[in-house]
């Protein structure tokens, strides 16, 4: 975690970016290797020059007249990392009191300024860019988090956000008070094609990048053909969805689905949607169309083992039942060839562990450390629809580079310490001997 004001052995956070002096400064970050976010391999002794807020050259033969330097040569460089699934205005979502505390005693005021922490302590980690995918109750506040990143007023990643998010009515917290009493809830509900039409308009004139959607609850294990499958109750009907998807595309919006078994799964991928977050079970035939459709797979496997031995402990064992359903699921996916990018529901844990914990848990599960660096890098990129700005070191794209100490080609665990960050060429974390 880097705070402000803090500092690690190898060097210091600071929330305000380093002053610049002129827009099109040239600096020259020299990488003693490079994973540039596509390549196979690392590429050695390179330079990255970087004018203004993008890059402009990626050589191995740059020289370093008339610009500073930061000198990296003992360290390897990566492209700023992209989390595609965070929560930046929730903070701890194990148990129903965790949830029902943020939503019924802190104001969305009070939240925001927790979620202006949470996005320096991403660029800490270094994420540059993030998919803040609903404020589970907040309101517009992540659309006002992004403005006021873009803005320069806060630091933080570069930011697409989702608003309030989905669902029908009687299917998301807050549930159970008395029902004399009208209590928040954590997403906008609709209900009737029309009227989920009208939301999505709602929100997208409220400023969301993305729309989410719920598309399942009430998970269950069932046998099926010899294995153990995750099932579950579906929440909008067929038509609801296909107009949720109709309204976002036809004004040229993304839609995000949080879909988690069976029905879900299969109901949002007929109804077109562009990502499945996720996903602990997905049919054989749903991936085959995922694949068609050019669907994409979040699958946030940390989380799903970190919240598993809390919500067993409210009554809820198929938590713990549905890790093992989620690693099959995983392999099925690798093998399918079923599009992944990187995304941890951060938020839903604790904003002092380092989302990058799931980059070794990702190999566990049968990806190779180069796998998992491109989902967390171009694949993110691609999910986001902003291949041609980030993700990858290359000339053109905003300058956000990141650089560790040895490979994580064969250590994907030194992912969780990063030493250096820049985002649109301003430095915010560098070892002492290394800035300009």
């Amino acid at each position: 975690m880097f705070a402000q004001g803090a500092s690690s052995p190898s060097g210091a956070f600071n929330p305000e970016p380093q002053a610049r002096s002129d827009a099109a400064r040239v600096t020259y970050v020299k990488c003693g290797a490079l994973f540039d976010g596509t390549s196979d391999q690392l590429r050695r002794n390179t330079t990255v020059v970087v004018e203004g807020n993008r890059i402009r050259e990626v050589s191995n033969s740059a020289t370093s007249a008339g610009g500073s330097v930061i000198d990296l040569s003992g360290m390897t460089c990566l492209p700023g990392l992209i989390d595609t699934h965070t929560h930046a205005l929730l903070n701890g979502d194990i148990t129903a009191e965790d949830y029902d505390v943020q939503l019924l005693k802190q104001s969305v005021a009070y939240r925001a300024i927790q979620a202006t922490a949470n996005a320096r302590k991403m660029l800490g980690y270094g994420f540059t860019s993030l998919r803040d995918l609903e404020t589970e109750g907040a309101g517009y506040a992540d659309v006002d988090l992004r403005n006021a990143i873009d803005r320069g007023i806060v630091p933080g990643p570069r930011m697409k956000v989702a608003s309030r998010a989905l669902d029908v009515t009687g299917s998301y917290p807050l549930q159970g008070y008395n029902w004399q009493i009208e209590v928040p809830h954590g997403v906008q509900f609709c209900d009737s094609a029309d009227d989920c039409r009208k939301a999505v308009r709602e929100q997208i004139s409220h400023g969301a990048d993305w729309i989410k959607v719920y598309v399942d609850r009430s998970y269950y294990v069932q046998p099926a053909n010899g294995t153990e499958i995750l099932n579950d109750i579906p929440t909008f009907t067929i038509d609801e969805l296909r107009a949720i998807v109709d309204e976002a595309h036809r004004e040229r919006h993304l839609v995000a689905a949080h879909a988690m078994a069976l029905q879900g799964v299969h109901n949002a991928v007929e109804a077109g949607v562009d990502t499945i977050e996720h996903g602990d079970y997905i049919a054989p035939g749903d991936m085959q169309t995922m694949i068609q459709k050019n669907i994409w797979w979040v699958p946030t496997i940390y989380v799903g083992e970190y919240v598993a031995q809390g919500r067993a402990r409210e009554g809820a064992p198929v938590w713990l039942e549905m890790i093992k359903i989620s690693q099959e699921t995983f392999h099925r996916g690798l093998q399918a060839g079923v599009k992944m990018a990187f995304g941890t529901d951060i938020g839903g844990f604790d904003w002092n562990i380092n989302p990058a914990i799931q980059l070794p848990l990702m190999v566990k599960y049968g990806m190779t450390p180069l796998q998992a660096l491109r989902s967390v890098t171009s694949q993110a990129a691609a999910l986001l629809r902003m291949e041609d700005q980030v993700g990858s070191v290359a000339s053109g794209r905003f300058a956000d580079l990141i650089a560790v100490q040895g490979d994580p080609l064969t250590d994907i665990g030194l992912m969780q310490k990063v030493q250096f960050v820049m985002k649109g060429g301003e430095v915010f974390l560098a070892p002492h001997n290394a800035r300009p």
